[in-house]
């Protein structure tokens, strides 16, 4: 899976458009089917590590990889929308042939950052992924696009490397740069403490979260309508991967004590960028600070420290990493062919593009979180999990959803419904097959999802319960589960949330 892209990225560098596009698609299918094909294999009752390579290459260093259920379902996410990707890359008409390779070659690490379990790998691969997203945003960008790929550039290096200086700490004090030998290593407490932000500031940009969200509005603007579907789709989840990955299993202590933070910045993330959203003019910034509102509910659910607030946070950034990738893709849609996103130039495209309208709410609806849509699912399972944390962040938390209801219906009303203003918006054609062929695909997944989430949720349980296990002992206490100050009652429903967990990873 990841031979396959490269290959075919270099591949793309020496052939012409056309044969580029075939290629570039070819390979994303290709890989897709492979996806498939790893999932169908994936054993759920078997071993945490599966599908294991390793290969030692010099002192301190190996080519090891090797995926757990978190990680096959978010490398099922960046298979199922590459081929998507690259049928919305139509429009694009220079340089081509590099515009595929960058692609495929992001592709390719992607994929690494989910399969990679050596420390340095796993940070190679993590951070070279900015290389063909800097190239893609930079090269086939807007009018601004090199103030957004430079602001993108350096935000996410500025965090990463203080990441490093923690990883070469960590392997110096543990001995190993084994990822999953890490996860199981008690460093010392006060240590924790350091490590655990060095690493958040890496994760907290690349989620992104307030108040270090300012270079995702800017680059999803900038950014053609499939690096917006990848940014969206993808890039943000490594961020919430890292969280899952490294800040809660390696520094359970550091990660209950900073639990606070984590929530102060999420609830003004969920409240602020919703209500900077309902006054966008422009459609793309509109959904891009909708992701940063989504996002912070799966920081918060994350911190929850118990099984619901963790499989939650997981369906929401599968559900979003598919909802927002198909709202972007509605948005490409329109803007190629009137080749503008302000949102008062549109009105009334139900009547001349029905089918359009139809996929364009279905979606609407699932950003939401309407019940039967993927994000219905992720944010009830979410809430419940933060709600047995804090009934007040639960709170908070449960009023993004309003007011996401506020903002897309009222972008909705406005691109939909209303009179025809505009001729030319009144004359465009509906979808073409190749539209069809990129919307429909996700529209299904994103009902399968809302329908029957068991199939998401069956390969991560194990996991995320053994997970849930490693945090026990730093687990904190919230508002909603005590009665204050009474030791016995603390008692008490400490031995409910243990065999409620318990039950859970059984189930």
């Amino acid at each position: 899976m990841l031979a396959v892209p490269l290959v075919a990225a270099l591949a793309c560098l020496f052939s012409g458009a056309a044969a580029a596009r075939t290629i570039a698609l070819a390979a994303t299918l290709i890989d897709l089917v492979l996806g498939a094909a790893l999932w169908a294999q994936y054993d759920i009752g078997g071993a945490q590590w599966q599908f294991q390579e390793n290969v030692a290459l010099f002192q301190g260093f190996a080519w090891k990889l090797g995926i757990d259920g978190i990680a096959l379902m978010l490398i099922m996410l960046s298979v199922f929308l590459m081929p998507i990707c690259i049928l919305a890359s139509q429009s694009i008409e220079k340089r081509v042939s590099e515009y595929m390779a960058a692609f495929l070659l992001m592709e390719t690490l992607m994929i690494g950052v989910f399969a990679a379990q050596d420390l340095l790998l796993f940070y190679i691969f993590f951070e070279a992924g900015l290389i063909p997203m800097y190239l893609i945003i930079g090269i086939w960008g807007g009018a601004e696009r090199i103030y957004a790929s430079y602001k993108f550039f350096l935000y996410t290096l500025l965090g990463s490397v203080l990441m490093l200086i923690a990883m070469l700490w960590m392997i110096n004090e543990a001995g190993t740069t084994d990822i999953p030998t890490l996860m199981a290593y008690d460093f010392p407490a006060d240590a924790q403490k350091w490590l655990w932000l060095a690493f958040f500031a890496s994760f907290a940009v690349k989620m992104p979260m307030w108040p270090v969200h300012t270079w995702l509005p800017d680059a999803h603007v900038q950014a053609p309508t499939a690096g917006s579907v990848i940014l969206a789709g993808v890039l943000l989840k490594m961020g919430g991967y890292g969280f899952i990955r490294f800040s809660l299993p390696m520094f359970p202590q550091a990660s209950a004590d900073f639990a606070w933070l984590v929530f102060a910045l999420s609830m003004v993330a969920v409240v602020y960028t919703s209500l900077v959203a309902l006054v966008q003019q422009d459609m793309k910034k509109l959904i891009a600070y909708s992701s940063v509102a989504h996002m912070a509910i799966v920081t918060v659910g994350l911190f929850a420290f118990n099984v619901q607030g963790l499989e939650g946070s997981m369906v929401v950034m599968l559900s979003h990493g598919l909802v927002s990738g198909a709202l972007f893709l509605c948005v490409g849609v329109i803007y190629d062919r009137l080749h503008t996103r302000e949102i008062d130039r549109y009105g009334g495209l139900s009547i001349n593009m029905p089918k359009y309208a139809l996929l364009f709410m279905l979606f609407t609806m699932a950003s939401v979180g309407l019940p039967g849509t993927s994000g219905f699912v992720g944010e009830f399972l979410a809430l419940t999990g933060i709600y047995k944390m804090s009934s007040w962040v639960a709170l908070v938390a449960g009023s993004g959803i309003i007011l996401g209801a506020g903002y897309m219906l009222y972008l909705y009303r406005r691109v939909a419904f209303g009179e025809q203003k505009n001729a030319d918006a009144a004359a465009m054609p509906d979808l073409s097959v190749r539209e069809w062929l990129m919307l429909a695909p996700i529209a299904a997944v994103v009902l399968w999802m809302g329908v029957y989430p068991e199939s998401f949720l069956a390969p991560m349980r194990a996991d995320i319960a053994a997970l849930d296990a490693r945090l026990a002992s730093a687990r904190p206490e919230g508002d909603a589960r005590l009665t204050a100050g009474d030791p016995t009652t603390a008692k008490t429903h400490e031995a409910q949330s243990h065999e409620t967990s318990a039950h859970g990873g059984a189930h």
